[in-house]
């Protein structure tokens, strides 16, 4: 199929890659002056920070991906720690990253804000903790440093994920 030999980080290729396949990234994305979706979480200037997966940068593909039918080379819950090495050598874990869940929080080939995370990291953690519940916390009070100054996002010897 001349789709899957044309390349997978090409802008002329997107439109024929995306309408194949979910999850394509918009190569315009990663680009200064990006125009956001309707509804997308977007960062500020100064969060934003365009980062590219080094083997989809490199155009190793088959790095995560099986050639000529694009599956998997591992689970999707294991294909992280396939080049990763994830030591989960502390006490507490956060729940995606022990159960693999790696993409919960970060984009797998690109994303406008660092570490390729899947939103700006002000607010990243109210995707899944109550905002509310959050700010019912005593320890909270006054907080306004973003959760990562306090919480390790991966895992801590520390209650709480705390640092």
């Amino acid at each position: 199929m001349f789709v899957l030999a044309s390349g997978c980080a090409t802008k002329e290729n997107y439109k024929k890659l995306s309408f194949f396949f979910d999850g394509v990234p918009d190569p315009s994305a990663v680009k200064k002056g990006y125009k956001p979706r309707k509804g997308e979480v977007t960062a500020s200037d100064s969060e934003r920070q365009a980062t590219q997966h080094g083997p989809y940068v490199a155009k190793l593909c088959e790095a995560c991906h099986n050639r000529g039918n694009n599956t998997l080379v591992r689970p999707i819950e294991q294909l992280c720690v396939n080049c990763h090495d994830i030591q989960l050598n502390k006490k507490w874990i956060h729940g995606p990253l022990a159960s693999g869940g790696c993409r919960v929080c970060h984009l797998p080939h690109t994303s406008p804000y660092r570490s390729l995370l899947v939103s700006d990291s002000r607010d990243f953690c109210f995707h899944c903790h109550s905002r509310k519940d959050v700010a019912g916390n005593p320890a909270h009070e006054g907080a306004d440093s973003g959760c990562i100054s306090c919480h390790d996002p991966h895992m801590s010897d520390n209650m709480y994920l705390l640092r």
